[in-house]
């Protein structure tokens, strides 16, 4: 055990974490999202949500100051009525990380996100239940 991870985080995620140079990103996927069929890198956390993994992944992972939309979330299909309350729960959480979420959270079509997803650097495969939970981090520099 170590002192001061988030529990959540399992040594393999923990170790992609670390792996993952400036610039390359990681999508957390929600319990619909076609992870393995994406990206051959897939760390499942079955049984987590986004939004704890989310905080938990930023308490570590700086976001990318050099590009305009670190965060990139899936965007709602054209015609279709879901609602995407979870979007608030995160920019709560980019917020509490010291982020401006407005100004570094975009969204990217859904099939541009299957694209953006197989350049990844890898998937968490959640069991998040909430439609349209899918969201990206672009990894920044650590300077601590």
């Amino acid at each position: 055990m170590l002192k001061g991870i988030p529990k959540i985080l399992s040594p393999e995620l923990l170790k992609v974490l670390c792996e993952m140079g400036h610039g390359d990103t990681i999508v957390i996927g929600d319990g619909n999202f076609p992870a393995e069929s994406n990206n051959s890198n897939v760390i499942r956390c079955d049984g987590h949500g986004v939004p704890e993994l989310l905080d938990a992944i930023l308490k570590l992972f700086p976001l990318d100051p050099y590009i305009e939309k670190p965060v990139k979330l899936m965007e709602v299909t054209p015609g279709d009525t879901v609602e995407t309350p979870i979007w608030d729960e995160y920019a709560k959480i980019i917020d509490s990380h010291g982020y401006d979420a407005k100004a570094v959270t975009g969204t990217v079509e859904r099939f541009k996100f299957y694209d953006e997803t197989k350049k990844a650097y890898a998937v968490i495969a959640t069991g998040e239940g909430a439609l349209y939970a899918n969201i990206l981090l672009q990894k920044g520099v650590v300077v601590d």
